[in-house]
């Protein structure tokens, strides 16, 4: 059980039968689904999650993760989170926005390195043999988990604004076709893309089922977009919730991917002048 936690830090993304095991070694479950889908059929050792918890709460900043790193270690203390103890998230991979991933991404950014996602989400979980129940978990006892911010994986705006144009560099849009032509159904104040970003709807790196595609085929989709493992790619998405399941996915396959979590929300409310998206 201890090599099986000790081999994550490289791994975001596990398999349900891992998962599994993990939960016998006492790691920790966090259920990321909408509430309403939470309420009907719960997991008898998971703790209900929402990514809005730990996110700024004034538009267009709701994307970004809270800055105050006191009160976050208390929301996630309260969740019964360990400094040592895996944490594992699981969504619907179906129906959902990545929140699985997003809880993964902000977890390792704050400094967890045992974070990680189930490879088909609840459905996967669910296959597995993990109980469902409708009874209401009693509360976790208080874990011991401290964050300690890791800058990896995240980008804030201006500093995206400055690397706009590196050859070296990519733009993923992981959002729908229509949004990245100039629909805004999610919020956005301008609609558009950002200068040079190419498109990959991050669905497109799963199967119907939900199930990740393989590394070789992840790799084959990013190859024909012109991203290769040496580029360095940012994703963003209208919040930086899908573009963060989005950057779980590569960093595991051994990408450098960075997320903009404060995404189109804050792009498009700020100048268009300085911060510019195209439809073309």
């Amino acid at each position: 059980m201890s090599n099986l936690a000790g081999n994550l830090s490289d791994n975001w993304i596990v398999s349900a039968d891992l998962a599994k095991e993990l939960l016998l070694g006492k790691a920790t479950l966090l259920d990321a689904r909408q509430p309403v889908l939470k309420w009907f059929c719960r997991l008898r050792p998971a703790i209900p999650v929402t990514w809005q918890e730990f996110a700024c709460s004034d538009f267009p900043h709701q994307g970004k993760i809270i800055e105050d790193d006191p009160i976050l270690t208390q929301k996630l203390q309260a969740l019964g989170i360990c400094q040592d103890q895996p944490v594992i998230a699981i969504a619907d991979s179906v129906k959902g926005w990545g929140e699985d991933g997003r809880v993964v991404w902000m977890l390792r950014t704050l400094g967890h390195e045992k974070a990680v996602f189930v490879d088909g989400g609840y459905r996967a979980f669910v296959k597995a043999g993990i109980d469902r129940t409708k009874r209401t978990n009693h509360p976790p006892p208080p874990g011991d988990f401290i964050v300690s911010r890791r800058s990896n994986w995240e980008i804030n705006r201006d500093d995206l604004k400055a690397i706009l144009g590196n050859a070296n560099l990519a733009f993923i849009d992981a959002r729908e076709p229509r949004e990245y032509a100039g629909k805004t159904p999610y919020g956005e104040r301008r609609g558009g893309h950002i200068p040079g970003a190419v498109h990959l709807y991050y669905k497109q790196l799963m199967d119907r089922r939900g199930q990740l595609l393989s590394r070789g085929e992840v790799v084959a989709i990013l190859q024909q977009k012109g991203v290769s493992l040496s580029t360095e790619i940012v994703s963003y998405c209208s919040g930086g919730i899908r573009s963060a399941w989005l950057t779980c996915v590569l960093t595991s396959f051994g990408f450098n991917a960075k997320n903009y979590a404060g995404s189109m929300w804050e792009w498009s409310a700020s100048p268009a002048d300085s911060y510019p998206l195209t439809k073309k």
